[in-house]
C-alpha cells in the first residue's frame, strides 16, 4: 500500500491536473467562440427557412447584392479619372540629349548635331517629340493595369490646370517610338532614325498623383448608393418554412451585417466573454466532478484525462469556427466521433457524459440549438450502444451507417412534428448528414494515431495480438507447449468471467495469452512442460524460487522487445502479484525450521492487480494451474479447489488495490466451477468387442 505522504502527493497532482485541464480547455474554447449572439443562422436562396419567425429588432437598409455592388464598382472605374502631373522639364532635356547623341554609321562615329546626314533626322525626331510629350508618356505596366480595370480617362495637370484626356491617347516609351517612326514617311530617314535607339532613351513625363487620385476615388464612392430599400422595426423578415427568395436573402444578409456590427461594440464585448467563460467553465467543472467521483483512475492516468479534454476542446473549437466563418453546415460536424473514441479506449458512461457536454457547448454558439442538441444526443447514444467492443474494422462502417440513418430518420420525424411535409424536407440538410457519416469513417485512422501517440490500446489491436500466428505465440507453442495450452485455457476461463462481470473481455483474453511468455527462457523448470525429469530435484529451494520468479521479468523483457501494449504488459507483471513462490517457500521453511526466512527471496516483484481485468486473470490463472494437480475430478473436489485458491488470494490481500467487490468474486468463482466441471466431466468407458 502507498504511504500517506505518497497518497497526499498523488491527490495534489490530481487536483493540479484537474484545475489545469479545466482552465486551459475553457480558455481555448471561449477564445474561438463567436463574440456575437445575434445572427448565427444558415440560409441560402431556394432553401426553406428552418428556424422560427424572424422579426427585425430595428429599422435597417437593405443592401444590394454583391454582383450589383460589383457592377457599380465597374461603372465607377469607367468614370474615375486618375490625376497625372506633367513634368515640363523632360521635353527640353530630351531634345538636348537627342542632338548631343553620338552614333556609329558605316564604321565611323559622328555627333548627331554636327553631321549633315544625321542632323536632319534628329531635328525631325525632336519636332515629333512635341506631339509625343503633349500626349504624355507613362509606365507601360501602370497604363495597362488602369486600362484593364476599366479606367477610360485621365487628368493631366500642367501649371495647376487639369486637362481630361482619353487614357488610351497616352503613350509608353515603346508606343512613343512607334509614333515617331510611323510619322516619318521618308524610308531613308526612317532607316537612319533607328540608329538613334529612341526607345531606349525616351523618359516618362507623367507622374501619378496619389493624393488627388485617391480623393477623387473616395468622392465617387461616396456618391454610390448600395441601398435598395429598408425594413421597419418589428417587421417580419421571414417565417418558418418559407422558401428564401433573392429578395429575402438580401434582407437576411443586410440584417446579419447590422446585428454583427452592433454586437461588435467594445462596451458589450466584456459581458459576452464573461458569459461564455462562466457557461463553459460550469460545464467542464461538472465533467471534472464526475471524473473525481466515478472515474478517478482517469485523472491518475494523465493520458486518459488529456484525451477526454483534448477531444472535447477540439470539437468545440471546430464547431465554433464552422458557425463563425460559415464554411460548412454544423450538421456536417462528426461529433459522434468523440463518443466512439472514448468508448473504444475508456468506457460508455464517460463517453456519454463528454459527448453530451460537447453538444451543449457547441449549441451555445447556435441561434436555434434545440434541433442540434436532440439530434446529436440521440446519435451519440446510438453510437455508444453500437460499439460495445471494437474488434473488427467493419464495425466502424456499420456504426457510421447507423448514425447517418439515425440522423435522417430523427430529423424527418422532428420536421413532421412541426408540420413540414416529407416532400418539403431540406435536401441540403440530408446531404450534410451523409457527409457527416463519411467523416465518421475517419475514426479508424484517428484511433491508430491515438494508440501510437498516447499509448492506448484498442480492441482491434488486441484481436490482432490474439492471432496465434503472432511470433511470440508461435514461439511459445514451439518452446513451451504446456505453457501455451495453459495460457489458452486461462484465456477461455478469463473471457467467460469477464463477459459475465461486464469487464473488457478482449483485453483479458489477450493478457491471458501472453501472461506466461517469460517461461520460454527455461520452460523445462515449469511442470506443464516437463515430461519426466524435474530439474528442481537438483536445485536448492532458493535457486528454484529464483528461476520460477524470473519468468515475470523475462516476460516483461520479451513484451518490450515485441512492442506489446502497456495494458498487456500489466497482466504479465500482476498475474502473481506480490505473492510467494509458495511451494519452494514452504519447502525451504521445512528444511530450515530454526532459521528466520527472508520472504523477499521467494516473493514475486508485483505489483498486485489494480483493475478488475487483472484480478480476473489472477483468479483464473491460479485455479487453472491448480486444477491440474487434482487426483480426481468430481464436483466436490473442483468446488473445493476454486474456493480454496480464490479465498486464499483474497486473504493474501491481492485484490485490495483494485475495484472488485465480494459479489463479483463470488460470481467469478461460480463461473470457474461450472467451466472446470465441463472441462473435466467424467467420460463413459467404451466396451471392447468380445472374441467369438
Amino acid at each position: 500500500m502507498k504511504s500517506k505522504k505518497l497518497q497526499r502527493k498523488g491527490t495534489r497532482n490530481v487536483w493540479f491536473l484537474s484545475v489545469g485541464l479545466v482552465i486551459v480547455s475553457t480558455l481555448l474554447i471561449v477564445w474561438f467562440m463567436p463574440r456575437t449572439d445575434a445572427f448565427n443562422y444558415e440560409y441560402g436562396v431556394g432553401q426553406p427557412w428552418r428556424y422560427g419567425t424572424l422579426f427585425a429588432t430595428e429599422k435597417f437598409n437593405i443592401q444590394m447584392s454583391d454582383s450589383a455592388v460589383e457592377a457599380q464598382h465597374d461603372s465607377l472605374q469607367r468614370v474615375f479619372q486618375p490625376y497625372f502631373n506633367v513634368n515640363t522639364t523632360v521635353l527640353p532635356a530630351m531634345r538636348a540629349k537627342l542632338l548631343a547623341m553620338e552614333v556609329t554609321i558605316d564604321g565611323r562615329t559622328v555627333q548627331v548635331q554636327r553631321d549633315k546626314v544625321m542632323r536632319p533626322v534628329a531635328l525631325h525626331a525632336a519636332a515629333l517629340l512635341d506631339s509625343v510629350y503633349t500626349r504624355g508618356i507613362l509606365s507601360p505596366t501602370f497604363r495597362d493595369s488602369l486600362l484593364t480595370e476599366g479606367v477610360e480617362s485621365a487628368r493631366l495637370v500642367r501649371d495647376n490646370m487639369a486637362q481630361s484626356v482619353p487614357l488610351s491617347s497616352t503613350l509608353t516609351q515603346q508606343l512613343a517610338y512607334r509614333f515617331i517612326v510611323e510619322h516619318t514617311p521618308d524610308t531613308a530617314m526612317a532607316r537612319l532614325l533607328t540608329e538613334l535607339n529612341l526607345n531606349t532613351v525616351l523618359e516618362d513625363n507623367l507622374t501619378y498623383d496619389v493624393l488627388k487620385s485617391e480623393d477623387e476615388l473616395l468622392y465617387l464612392k461616396s456618391q454610390l448608393s448600395t441601398g435598395i430599400g429598408f425594413v421597419m422595426a418589428n417587421e417580419k423578415i421571414v417565417d418558418r418554412g418559407d422558401i428564401i427568395t433573392p429578395e429575402t436573402y438580401l434582407k437576411l444578409r443586410s440584417y446579419e451585417k447590422v446585428m454583427r456590427e452592433q454586437n461588435a461594440e467594445n462596451e458589450r464585448l466584456p459581458y459576452i466573454i464573461a458569459g461564455q467563460v462562466v457557461m463553459v467553465l460550469i460545464i467542464l467543472s461538472v465533467l471534472m466532478s464526475y471524473l473525481h467521483l466515478f472515474r478517478r483512475d482517469y485523472l491518475e492516468d494523465m493520458r486518459s484525462a488529456l484525451l477526454l479534454y483534448a477531444l472535447l476542446t477540439l470539437f468545440c473549437i471546430t464547431g465554433s469556427q464552422m458557425v463563425t466563418r460559415h464554411f460548412f453546415h454544423i450538421f456536417a460536424l462528426p461529433v459522434c466521433m468523440l463518443p466512439i473514441i472514448v468508448r473504444v479506449f475508456l468506457d460508455s458512461r464517460t463517453a456519454y457524459m463528454f459527448h453530451t457536454a460537447t453538444v451543449i457547448i457547441i449549441s451555445l454558439v447556435l441561434s436555434y440549438p434545440f434541433e442540434f442538441i436532440i439530434l446529436q444526443v440521440v446519435a451519440g447514444i446510438i453510437a455508444i450502444q453500437n460499439l460495445r467492443e471494437l474488434n473488427q474494422r467493419s464495425q466502424i462502417i456499420h456504426t457510421a451507417l447507423v448514425i447517418t440513418l439515425t440522423y435522417v430518420i430523427f430529423y424527418a420525424a422532428y420536421q413532421l412534428t412541426l408540420g413540414v411535409r416529407l416532400v418539403d424536407l431540406d435536401r441540403s440538410t440530408l446531404t450534410f448528414f451523409l457527409i457527416n457519416g463519411l467523416l465518421i469513417l475517419f475514426t479508424y485512422p484517428l484511433l491508430w494515431i491515438i494508440e501510437r501517440g498516447l499509448g492506448f490500446v484498442s480492441d482491434v489491436t488486441l484481436v490482432e495480438l490474439t492471432n496465434i500466428n503472432h511470433p511470440l505465440l508461435q514461439r511459445l507453442a514451439a518452446e513451451a507447449p504446456g505453457t501455451f495450452q495453459h495460457s489458452m485455457q486461462v484465456a477461455n476461463l478469463a473471457a467467460d468471467v469477464a463477459n459475465g462481470l461486464g469487464a473488457k473481455v478482449q483485453l483479458v483474453r489477450t493478457g491471458a495469452l501472453y501472461h506466461d511468455i517469460g517461461k520460454m527462457e527455461r520452460p523445462v523448470f515449469f511442470t506443464e512442460n516437463q515430461s519426466g525429469a524435474n530439474p528442481h530435484k537438483h536445485l536448492p529451494a532458493q535457486k528454484s524460487a529464483e528461476v520460477i520468479i524470473r519468468h515475470v521479468a523475462h516476460g516483461l523483457e520479451l513484451a518490450a522487445q515485441h512492442n506489446l501494449p502497456q495494458a498487456v504488459r500489466r497482466f504479465i507483471a500482476t498475474h502473481h502479484g506480490a505473492g510467494l513462490a509458495k511451494y519452494f517457500y514452504v519447502t525451504y521453511c521445512n528444511e530450515h525450521p530454526d532459521e528466520a526466512v527472508d520472504r523477499r527471496q521467494f516473493s514475486y516483484p508485483g505489483p498486485n492487480p489494480e483493475t478488475l481485468e487483472e484480478a480476473i486473470l489472477m483468479m483464473c490463472d491460479g485455479v487453472e494451474a491448480a486444477s491440474r494437480s487434482l487426483s480426481e475430478y468430481t464436483e466436490e473436489s473442483i468446488d473445493a479447489l476454486v474456493d480454496r485458491i480464490v479465498d486464499q488470494q483474497v486473504a493474501d490481500g491481492f485484490f485490495t488495490e483494485c475495484d472488485i467487490t465480494f459479489r463479483q468474486i463470488a460470481f467469478a468463482k461460480s463461473v470457474l466451477k461450472e467451466r472446470l466441471r465441463n472441462i473435466y466431466h467424467t467420460r463413459i468407458v467404451y466396451p471392447t468387442l468380445g472374441e467369438s
